[in-house]
């Protein structure tokens, strides 16, 4: 009987597998070239002896409850108010992961008569809050201020009475591209609505101290911003930032927030400690954005793609299966490259996803990129 009741499961699962979409959990190995650590903290002994001074002054490895019972840390509320200052907003709030976090502020924070305009390529998790919402909701063509604009205008014509909320992210996870920020920030104003911003690829490695690609914005009463601990931060977790009414009303309303186990405070301390490393350290910045350029560069030297700029460089395949047997090989060679296939991308686009860390070199990103050429010109069709 228990074997007629998964049935349905596993045909779908051989479904997936006929199109090239079945995912399946490969270890890391080899040189790191899919995650995002991209300032090299993960591993870092400041990180580490952050950590062991936390336990040592006795912060507890578990939080025990939710924010609103017991487990509001010390730990917490520091974190908090720092990275409020940090990032120069009126107040930030931790959530255990950024896809909790984006999942919570776009199911609670619009409202039922306003409408939520997101860019075509928004992350996923962005995707589960505004399916919670209240609000409506409309994408729009990637990075067109146009588009944007019209939805808002459509939107108002047809008896919209609320705000609009304009939902992007400033550095592409999939496409390596950056939102124009300043447009969006000013339509926004223009419109009595919100910006919120996904700056999950941009904290930590851009803007001032890497405050991020919206570091000139954070202030304003109508942004909102996420900034991810898991990716330059080396840690995990994420913190909004926003005005205070805005984030008490999360406390209060967010039932991500209110019904999740608070992160663990050694976490919290470790997120502590990496921000004030971006201040300390600049020449890991400075490092970083070298590498960047220079892979950038060879990039499009050696496979004739154009770089995207950033330390996201899309390669495109086309074809499910031919990126996952490109993927395969070069993680036989050493590479740990990973392919990306839809749904987290469009039909037709599945691709290799390089990201460029501190935990790679010049000589093994030129060697890379040499094999790679190799491989997409001997196992394409």
């Amino acid at each position: 009987m228990t074997a007629s009741l998964i049935t349905r499961h596993e045909k779908t699962l051989h479904g997936l597998e006929r199109k090239g979409r079945r995912r399946g959990l490969v270890a890391g190995g080899g040189i790191d070239l899919t995650s995002n650590d991209y300032l090299a903290l993960a591993g870092s002994p400041r990180l580490k002896a952050a950590i062991a001074a936390a336990i040592e002054r006795g912060v507890p490895v578990g939080s025990g409850g939710s924010r609103l019972l017991r487990g509001n840390h010390a730990e917490h509320a520091a974190l908090e108010a720092e990275a409020a200052a940090f990032f120069g907003a009126e107040r930030a709030l931790f959530f255990g992961s950024g896809y909790a976090a984006n999942a919570a502020l776009f199911s609670t924070l619009p409202q039922r008569d306003d409408i939520i305009v997101h860019d075509a390529l928004i992350h996923a998790s962005a995707h589960e809050g505004i399916a919670a919402s209240r609000a409506g909701a409309v994408a729009v063509k990637h990075n067109d201020v146009d588009a944007f604009a019209d939805a808002i205008g459509t939107w108002r014509k047809r008896g919209g009475t609320g705000h609009p909320w304009i939902a992007v992210e400033s550095l592409y996870s999939m496409d390596g591209d950056r939102a124009p920020l300043a447009d969006l920030a000013a339509l926004a104003a223009r419109h009595d609505g919100f910006l919120v911003v996904d700056e999950a690829h941009a904290t930590g490695v851009f803007g001032p101290d890497g405050r991020g690609l919206a570091a000139e914005l954070e202030g304003r009463q109508n942004l909102v911003v996420l900034h991810t601990c898991g990716k330059a931060l080396g840690v995990s977790g994420a913190l909004i930032s926003a005005n205070a009414v805005l984030c008490d009303y999360l406390v209060n309303r967010a039932r991500n927030f209110i019904y999740s186990t608070a992160p663990s405070p050694l976490i919290a301390a470790a997120v502590r400690e990496a921000l004030v490393t971006l201040v300390d350290e600049p020449r890991r910045r400075a490092a970083f954005d070298d590498l960047r350029a220079f892979a950038n560069r060879a990039f499009t030297d050696t496979l004739g793609i154009e770089g995207s700029g950033s330390q996201i460089l899309p390669v495109p395949i086309g074809d499910n299966g031919c990126a996952v047997r490109i993927a395969a090989r070069m993680r036989k060679e050493g590479f740990d490259i990973r392919a990306i296939r839809p749904p987290t991308v469009p039909e037709g686009t599945a691709r290799l996803r390089i990201a460029i860390t501190l935990n790679v070199d010049r000589p093994t990103i030129a060697n890379m990129l040499e094999r790679l050429a190799l491989a997409m010109a001997e196992e394409r069709p």
